[in-house]
């Protein structure tokens, strides 16, 4: 198994992974084929013939966008199989979706952080990956033998006695 870290960056439409290697980084993208608002088949009614029968039942609706996700959140867990562990960005609820195919992929210990993170350009996923898991910050839940110093204020008047 590889040992690297990774992040994503994920909406329902895409995932952006940023694997990091003592070698380099690289990226790579994952497009989801989700429709962000479901067409209805049919004419509409503006331009002519229109039936309520022609237009798809919203269970069977919801069932087709269930299926796309699932491909797609396969997709992203295949490729974020290897890496030792990563963190999950992204602005609505694609993430916490991810974390629990994670988890339920037996994957979910490898995940570090989830955390929420609006529009981001490549380069600033890429940067916010690189400033997690760099080695100036310790990794949270890995902290050997070390406790938290005491942070007082500068203001606050110190007591002696």
């Amino acid at each position: 198994m590889k040992k690297y870290t990774a992040g994503v960056w994920i909406d329902h439409r895409r995932a952006l992974m940023v694997f990091v290697t003592p070698a380099g980084e690289r990226s790579t993208h994952i497009v989801s084929k989700v429709e962000s608002q479901l067409r209805r088949s049919g004419d509409s009614p503006m331009k002519g013939r229109y039936a309520a029968d022609q237009v798809p039942a919203d269970d069977s609706r919801q069932n087709a966008l269930t299926g796309e996700l699932n491909i797609y959140y396969d997709a992203v867990v295949a490729a974020l199989r290897n890496a030792a562990s990563f963190i999950i960005l992204g602005p609505g609820e694609a993430k916490g979706e991810l974390k629990k195919r994670l988890v339920k992929n037996k994957l979910g210990g490898r995940v570090c952080a989830v955390e929420a993170a609006d529009k981001m350009t490549d380069r600033q996923i890429a940067a916010r990956v690189r400033e997690y898991f760099s080695t100036s910050r310790p990794r949270e839940g890995k902290q050997h033998g070390t406790r938290p110093h005491p942070v007082t204020a500068p203001d606050a008047p110190r007591r002696h006695g």
